[in-house]
């Protein structure tokens, strides 16, 4: 039998991947999470097809219409992915009353849900509410015109409703908006209790009247009066910031997602149609958020997971002139932007491996990233991405020494696993390594770098995002 000819030596930091542990990830802590029903919505609608379904659910939407007030030059749109624009609202308006009796209504929720080309994977962009921002002058529903301003960003909801935000969003990151979803307390409720209650974790037994809320420590439950005062205490949990609570309102939307992308509910036509109805009941949206977009939106979405769902807020940096604000930290804020601007590549098929190996599923890759091409973070950002594709990531680490070119290296009996790599990382033909660990695989990035099939650009990572399918009681 022919001898397998080694291939050109590779000089490691650490020996061979440890057996796999699962990523550590997610915060907790954030209020008002209402918002995340609109990204409920949107996840799982491709399970309804029926026609006279959709017709329903389509004839429960308060619907706003925004022409003519969103400005001239708005961001042009680049390719097909969907930007929705999500708005949670404190107004006490109808059912809203009992709590509390604030005047008007503002937007103390602001996220910018990213759903790619095709429904391949969404994220949701928190905007922090004390952002000191520059907004646009701003058209009221009854004409008249607010001036440009200086201020927090979550004025404009007051100065102009939905469109002021969204047009004060579309000018801060250039990024076109399609639609916008508005929720309010009640709607909130409604939603959590027509998914059968949510799933929190706290760190402590918690009992504040004032908002109503007892909660026993760890995992548990939560629906109607005690999830809204979840989501609503301030001080109980967390330091009582905006940055904290915006943690908390990541959380609470993960969890949402992850039970609403269910297997057992998408299965069951009456629950998700119950959960859809009590959503679009809820709901407000711009008219141009019609029965075909949604059609077209729930086709797209059909495939996606809570493990291609993930939440991150844009980067801040204190306010010089008031330590209680922030603002946008622009050289770390503008590549998240661009990333998300100009994600405009579909995946492209699988190709068939010229060596006629039959590919494993990308769940069954245990993999090592190692960095060896002299630039830093690119085996992380990598791994992160394999990660998201299902990949199990096990190790990361870097090289002692660059190497020109990026190589697939595999162990005994790992031969598949390998070519299940190649078709992610395409362009390097798998090879054996006689040191490799046996069942493992090894990518080694060169210095002509390591992209993935079908990616746009790639989202940068940013400090305390959280993924839809965490573990929502792990250590943060």
């Amino acid at each position: 039998m022919q001898r397998a000819v080694a291939p050109p030596p590779v000089y490691y930091a650490d020996s061979a991947p440890p057996p796999p542990e699962p990523p550590v990830r997610g915060r907790l802590w954030r209020m008002l999470g209402w918002v995340s029903i609109g990204l409920s919505v949107v996840l799982v609608a491709g399970s309804l097809t029926a026609y006279g379904f959709w017709r329903r659910l389509d004839g429960q939407i308060d619907r706003e219409n925004v022409d003519g007030r969103l400005g001239e030059h708005r961001p042009p749109k680049l390719n097909n992915s969907l930007n929705i624009l999500m708005m949670g609202s404190d107004s006490r308006a109808g059912e809203n009353a009992r709590y509390g009796t604030e005047a008007g209504q503002r937007s103390d929720t602001t996220i910018l849900l990213h759903i790619s080309p095709g429904g391949q994977s969404a994220i949701g962009v928190s905007f922090p509410r004390d952002s000191m921002v520059q907004m646009p002058p701003c058209k009221r529903r009854n004409g008249t015109t607010v001036p440009a301003q200086f201020g927090m960003i979550n004025a404009a909801f007051s100065n102009g409703g939905p469109a002021c935000t969204w047009r004060t969003i579309e000018s801060l990151t250039k990024i076109h908006i399609d639609h916008y979803v508005e929720v309010d307390f009640a709607g909130f409720k409604r939603v959590v209790d027509a998914l059968g209650g949510v799933e929190i974790c706290v760190p402590r037994r918690i009992d504040d009247p004032k908002a109503e809320l007892h909660l026993r420590a760890g995992r548990q439950t939560v629906r109607g009066d005690q999830a809204l005062g979840y989501v609503r205490t301030r001080y109980v949990l967390g330091d009582g910031s905006d940055l904290d609570r915006i943690k908390r309102q990541q959380a609470f939307m993960a969890s949402v997602v992850k039970k609403a992308t269910d297997k057992g509910m998408l299965t069951d036509p009456g629950r998700t149609y119950d959960f859809l109805s009590a959503a679009t009941k809820s709901i407000k949206a711009d008219d141009g958020l019609t029965l075909s977009v949604m059609q077209k939106l729930a086709a797209s979405l059909g495939g996606m997971s809570a493990g291609k769902v993930r939440f991150v807020t844009v980067p801040v940096q204190a306010f010089p002139q008031d330590k209680n604000r922030v603002q946008f930290a622009q050289a770390a804020a503008e590549p998240l932007f661009r990333a998300i601007r100009e994600d405009n590549k579909l995946p492209q098929p699988e190709p068939v491996p010229a060596n006629k190996v039959q590919p494993v599923p990308p769940t069954q890759v245990r993999l090592g990233v190692y960095n060896a091409s002299g630039t830093g973070g690119l085996a992380q950002r990598t791994a992160d991405q394999l990660t998201e594709r299902g990949f199990q990531v096990v190790k990361v680490g870097t090289a002692r020494k660059p190497v020109p070119h990026t190589q697939i290296l595999y162990g005994a009996g790992a031969e598949r696993q390998a070519a299940r790599t190649a078709i992610a990382v395409p362009g390097h033909q798998p090879r054996p390594w006689a040191s490799a660990k046996p069942g493992y695989v090894y990518l080694v990035i060169g210095r002509d770098g390591a992209p993935l099939r079908g990616l746009g650009p790639m989202v940068p990572k940013i400090a305390g995002e959280i993924r839809a399918d965490r573990n929502i009681c792990a250590p943060t």
